[in-house]
């Protein structure tokens, strides 16, 4: 079965079309249902914040063209006023796609660490409305890996950049002393 990353982030298109894409989270679970009964995807998942929409799927044909126009669709639009925002990325590309999201790579603010959260929505919103098979659950378990241990770098980076500021404080200070010392040796 093909897998589609098919969406638009603030790369790709400017905020009144994220607006008018993004999905309410009240909305998640009947947007997937929809997108599962009439959409061309056997299995999927949808992850939306304010800087991206896009939805993961494993396809029930190879073009995917089905959740293309659902989409537009979902949200009334033209397929041909939306197409011009989208990237899609199948099979490799979309598992690369989804672990450079998840690690923070692809976000507006470098390392951002809400959307690891909301991938562990969009993946749990996906096991509520379809078992999603064990390709798919290796992929979103090392997706939650990659996160935590961009988490675990980043509190890592944070501790050694204050222990470079405390270090440099003692080094102004040590300095500081020393030429208190030497300025008190010459009087």
């Amino acid at each position: 079965m093909p897998l589609l990353a098919l969406g638009l982030n603030h790369q790709t298109a400017p905020v009144s079309v994220r607006e008018r894409i993004a999905f309410a989270p009240e909305r998640l679970q009947s947007a997937l249902r929809d997108l599962l009964n009439c959409g061309g995807a056997r299995e999927a998942a949808i992850l939306s914040t304010c800087n991206r929409t896009e939805v993961y799927c494993g396809l029930k044909d190879e073009n995917g063209r089905q959740v293309v126009e659902w989409l537009g669709d979902y949200h009334k639009l033209r397929t041909v006023d939306l197409q011009p925002y989208l990237y899609r990325y199948t099979n490799q590309r979309a598992v690369r796609h989804i672990l450079r999201v998840a690690s923070g790579l692809d976000s507006l603010v470098l390392g951002e660490p809400q959307i690891l959260g909301q991938i562990k929505t969009a993946r749990e919103l996906n096991a509520t409305q379809r078992e999603i098979d064990t390709t798919r659950r290796m992929i979103t378990a090392r997706t939650q890996e990659i996160g935590k241990l961009r988490e675990a770098v980043s509190t890592t980076e944070e501790r050694i950049a204050k222990m470079d500021t405390a270090l440099s404080e003692l080094r102004a200070q040590a300095s500081s002393e020393k030429e208190r010392l030497t300025a008190a040796q010459t009087k």
